[in-house]
């Protein structure tokens, strides 16, 4: 559904009106009892239900699996004190379930809605991949040149490393050392924020072993502009948002004001909930810094089950795991993880792990299905998002 052109603060005074004049004032310790006890879900909030923008998507032919399915959210939320989540599934075209439960802001009293922006974290590597998969079509990007011709100022290193090597993290480029993960600081462009990592040394011979790395996909943005002559950001949102209908999906630049982002949050002393610190994700927008909804996700992956958005050849070369010099799969392709599952079938995309949030995206081409679900506190998404998979999974085969 395509929200329709309505300014920041008109968004915000329709969001205000939905909530009923009868809701008592919560202190901060009942929202949160309230929030994990999921007293109050969007669903059960008719005023909520009265805003076209967020409306809750349950077909009717899937009444038991949806029904099992918020049993089962509900009850992962109340045992991990997941504050907010969000979570959509299609099978086929059909987007058959999509919803919202618990709270965006648990001191403010907002809601989660459908249109709740959250965190996606390594989900960026999964979206950046397609705007790499769009410039090796057009001829712009050769996957297997070394990095230099496209970022000359990256410092070489003892071997060369490619591109096709640093998507799949075997190219030997580390991950986040200590807390540098919680920066602060922010970027102005996309190379600037390669400067945490670019003078030190490689973990090991490209091709010789996998090491997982968001400051690779770092390294990808500032490929990505050169081969396209564009700035990373314009870039994805009009070769690849736009393109796709993912209107909710942006930057999570810290100096806007972005309608309907979450708060974020995190397990504290006894798991507790308490504000996530603040961190600026603008040195690793392509290694995760956008937010995004299970309904946009929904979208991106319904357009990267079969040829369409992108040729079928294209789609295999960034699903099809990577095998290292001794011949062992990575399991990993260019942003796309491949997951056997426990009933024999695979499914195929990536989890995403925030301060503030977590994210699981899959699709599962044996039942044309893709499943995403999102939450607003560090590492609680991928229980619930397999769980509402095999859900649905079982009634696709009881059918």
């Amino acid at each position: 559904m395509v929200a329709p052109d309505v300014s920041s603060f008109a968004l915000h005074r329709i969001e205000c009106a939905m909530r009923s004049p009868t809701t008592p004032f919560f202190s901060r310790r009942g929202l949160l009892a309230a929030a994990l006890g999921l007293a109050l879900v969007v669903p059960g909030l008719g005023a909520a239900q009265a805003l076209p923008l967020a409306e809750v998507h349950a077909a009717d032919d899937w009444t038991d699996a949806i029904t099992e399915a918020r049993a089962a959210v509900r009850r992962i939320m109340v045992e991990n004190n997941v504050p907010g989540a969000s979570f959509a599934v299609s099978v086929g075209d059909a987007l058959v379930w999509s919803e919202g439960f618990g709270w965006a802001d648990i001191e403010q009293g907002v809601p989660v809605t459908t249109l709740t922006k959250f965190r996606i974290g390594s989900v960026s590597k999964t979206v950046t991949a397609t705007a790499m998969g769009l410039l090796v079509e057009r001829g712009q990007l050769d996957l297997d040149a070394p990095i230099q011709q496209y970022v000359p100022s990256f410092p070489e290193k003892r071997w060369p490393v490619t591109v096709r090597q640093v998507a799949g993290h075997i190219a030997g480029i580390r991950h986040y050392r200590g807390r540098e993960n919680w920066s602060m600081e922010r970027y102005p462009d996309v190379t600037s924020g390669l400067a945490i990592f670019a003078d030190d040394s490689l973990l090991f011979e490209p091709g010789t072993g996998y090491s997982y790395s968001s400051y690779g996909w770092n390294l990808l943005s500032a490929v990505i502009e050169s081969a396209s002559g564009e700035e990373f950001l314009p870039f994805m949102r009009d070769e690849v948002f736009e393109p796709l209908n993912m209107l909710h999906t942006v930057p999570d630049h810290t100096d806007s004001i972005i309608p309907h982002r979450v708060s974020f949050y995190e397990n504290g002393a006894g798991g507790a909930v308490v504000p996530a610190p603040y961190v600026d994700n603008s040195y690793k927008w392509a290694g995760g810094g956008f937010l995004s909804t299970p309904e946009d996700l929904i979208r991106f992956g319904r357009a990267h089950m079969e040829a369409g958005f992108l040729r079928a050849e294209t789609l295999d070369e960034l699903k099809t795991p990577m095998i290292l010099a001794d011949g062992e799969s990575t399991g990993y392709g260019m942003a796309w993880r491949t997951y056997p599952q426990d009933d024999g079938d695979v499914a195929v995309g990536h989890s995403g792990g925030s301060v503030g949030g977590t994210t699981l995206f899959l699709t599962i081409p044996a039942h044309d299905m893709v499943v995403a679900g999102v939450v607003n506190v560090s590492g609680s998404a991928g229980a619930m998002v397999n769980q509402v998979a095999e859900i649905f999974e079982a009634h696709l085969r009881a059918r």
